[in-house]
């Protein structure tokens, strides 16, 4: 999945509704408002809630600095 991808207008966390963004290193979308990421496998984002996971300290600071 790439940053310019329009599906990514369209793409929002399943638990809160909102919208995603994409944390490229990682390859996952991103959740600021939850501090959860859900992980994009072979392009395909996993947004089941059960896929989300809590971002780690050092990704919540990295992301912090893209945002």
């Amino acid at each position: 999945m790439k940053s310019d991808d329009p599906l990514l207008k369209l793409l929002v966390c399943p638990l809160d509704k909102g919208p995603l963004v994409l944390d490229e290193p990682g390859c996952a979308l991103y959740n600021p408002r939850l501090r959860r990421r859900y992980p994009v496998v072979d392009g395909i984002p996993q947004l089941l809630p059960a896929s989300g996971q809590p971002a780690s300290e050092e990704e919540l600071a990295r992301l912090r600095g893209a945002l």
